[in-house]
């Protein structure tokens, strides 16, 4: 586990008690982060840490704050967009203005004290607050200073990040959607989450390695690296072949069958990964001759004959619905499902005792539950997403004060 700096630890939630009778130890307890990210991607991890221990400190500025406090509807009941309540869970909120040379100090004393800061400006906009990396690690060397770019630091480091536009350039649009049709998004920010859970895995990274050398690092991530590393057998498709992938709706480029098919009354996602599973498919439709058709025999036949395959099933699937099919396939040991609502989707986790949505006080927005489940160090319970300045004072006050002082508690 990562050792922080030397400092006394930050006053936790209270959890349910272990075999001591104390509540179980955090796998990120005594870590400070330093949040001055904003939107997405950024937030998103330091909320993940914070879902693993650590204390964070989300600076904002004053007035208006990060810019998803205003992305809405639909709003909480305080006014806070609920997509800011999203990525921001169990934080402190700090608002500083890093144009008043006091709250300029005071950020950086903050850098100074923490063990992690995460930021996603343009490559150079902080350097003017002495914030930027060189700045920060110099005043303070077993900093991990986390940056997040658009396009990097180099070539693209004048360019914009938003998620919208990287799904563009970055291809992930050129592969999404029917074929012949529109290129279209993701249904959600994926590149700001994908980037997000690539951050905290280089943030995690570099302090495993802090506690074999005491020393920190910068983490430089950007959203179109890692969209381009999460097109994975796209992107290894098009680097085997030179060829450009196209959309394909909700078919698998090299699985068959490995998509939506209709049935009465709506639409079954059947993903049968290998011979055998197709086999049983085939066997729990009451037409196991498919699998000994010599276009269908083997998965390399299935994809060349696919329109010829799914003809076939969609008219053994016609008899019954997409519930009644998941529940027969699924005893034959079909990987299948029905095209579920996210309302739908949250009742499903729910029945399978994954506790999906977890409270955090009577009038905000309930949360996503962590996926994240460690036996040892289990995540912490979340707090609600700080209203703008909520902790300000109290933090104003321990960084004009002794480092050596604790962090006030968290009310």
């Amino acid at each position: 586990m990562p050792q922080p700096s030397p400092q006394p630890p930050p006053p936790q939630q209270p959890q349910p008690a272990g075999e001591s009778g104390r509540p179980p130890a955090r796998a990120l307890d005594g870590l400070l982060v330093a949040d001055f990210s904003r939107v997405l991607a950024g937030p998103l991890a330091a909320a993940t840490l914070a879902d693993l221990g650590a204390d964070v400190v989300k600076v904002e500025r004053p007035g208006a704050g990060d810019d998803t406090r205003a992305w809405g509807p639909p709003f909480g009941p305080d006014g806070t967009a609920a997509y800011f309540d999203a990525a921001n869970r169990s934080k402190r909120g700090l608002a500083l203005d890093l144009g008043d040379p006091d709250d300029a100090a005071a950020a950086r004393e903050l850098a100074r004290r923490a063990d992690v800061l995460i930021e996603n400006f343009r490559p150079g906009a902080l350097t003017k607050y002495g914030l930027d990396a060189a700045s920060t690690r110099a005043a303070n060397p077993r900093l991990v200073h986390c940056s997040i770019t658009g396009f990097g630091s180099g070539g693209g480091a004048h360019l914009a990040g938003y998620d919208f536009v990287v799904q563009a350039v970055g291809g992930l649009m050129s592969i999404t959607g029917e074929p012949g049709g529109t290129p279209l998004k993701a249904g959600v920010a994926l590149v700001d989450v994908l980037t997000a859970k690539d951050a905290t895995t280089a943030i995690l990274a570099a302090l495993h390695h802090r506690e074999r050398t005491g020393r920190g690092q910068l983490v430089e991530v950007n959203l179109l690296s890692s969209l381009l590393g999460s097109l994975v057998n796209q992107a290894s498709g098009h680097l085997a072949t030179g060829r450009d992938p196209g959309p394909l709706g909700n078919r698998h480029p090299s699985i068959a069958p490995y998509e939506t098919l209709a049935c009465r009354g709506g639409l079954l996602a059947v993903a049968a990964g290998n011979d055998r599973q197709f086999r049983a498919l085939t066997e729990a439709l009451g037409a196991p001759e498919l699998a000994d058709d010599d276009r269908f025999r083997r998965n390399q036949d299935r994809v060349q004959n696919r329109a010829e395959l799914v003809e076939q099933l969609e008219k053994l699937l016609s008899s019954d619905t997409p519930q009644s099919w998941t529940e027969r396939l699924t005893a034959a040991s079909v990987p299948c499902g029905p095209v579920n609502t996210l309302s739908e989707a949250l009742e499903f986790a729910e029945g399978l005792g994954l506790a999906p949505v977890t409270p955090v006080g009577e009038g905000r927005i309930p949360q996503i539950s962590s996926a994240l489940r460690l036996s040892e160090t289990p995540v912490t319970a979340p707090t609600p997403p700080p209203r703008l300045d909520e902790h300000g004072t109290p933090l104003r006050t321990w960084l004009s004060g002794p480092p050596d002082h604790p962090l006030p508690p968290c009310v």
